[in-house]
């Protein structure tokens, strides 16, 4: 592995394993869902990622880069989405108790977890940077059709890989955190933690 590789490697291993907004949509995916949960927000972040990586291999990227409205939409967009997922999960906390326990997994509408951590990182600009502004300069000096994928593909994997951890990690405190009281607290904490990074993202 010559040196280029590797730093590439470790820069996208520290870009993957930095908690977000996606992180705290696997984990809240896992606490709420369980191990299956947490796998299908990981599996939809990781289709995000691809299509990310699809879109600046063709070019769509960097004229969003390049497009200063177009990339105040996209980022605008993202974070009134993050924004929209942190107030739903405070609605969870304030709205009126109809019960001790918390409704069974098995009535979360399926797909739910998968499309909440796609969307995020298909309207997540850190990605879309990362794709316009990092891939390309760890590129060799004759790059053939496949180097942008080959680098796509480690990024990709690499992200998956760390919010499976996540998700097998916090999937185990599923029955804690089932508990009323602190399912509250949960919804509470990640309600207000989506809307600082909702806040960060917009950049006001």
């Amino acid at each position: 592995m010559d040196a280029r590789l590797a730093t590439y490697i470790s820069l996208t291993f520290g870009f993957a394993v930095t908690p977000g907004a996606t992180t705290a949509i696997v984990v809240h995916s896992a606490l709420e869902g369980g191990q299956r949960g947490g796998l299908q927000a990981s599996l939809g972040a990781a289709l995000g990622n691809t299509c990310q990586a699809v879109m600046a291999g063709f070019g769509l990227g960097l004229l969003l880069h390049n497009s200063p409205t177009a990339f105040e939409v996209v980022r605008f967009s993202g974070s009134a989405y993050i924004a929209w997922l942190g107030l739903k999960s405070l609605w969870q906390l304030f709205r009126p108790s109809r019960g001790t326990t918390p409704p069974p997994v098995s009535r979360i509408r399926r797909g739910t977890f998968f499309q909440q951590a796609m969307v995020t990182n298909l309207l997540n600009v850190s990605v879309t940077m990362f794709y316009v502004a990092v891939v390309p300069t760890f590129l060799p000096p004759s790059p053939g059709p496949l180097a942008f994928a080959q680098l796509a593909a480690i990024h990709i994997g690499t992200a998956l890989g760390c919010h499976m951890a996540w998700a097998l990690a916090f999937s185990r405190l599923q029955g804690w955190f089932s508990r009323p009281a602190v399912r509250r607290a949960l919804e509470g904490v990640m309600g207000v933690a989506l809307l600082v990074l909702a806040w960060k993202a917009s950049g006001l």
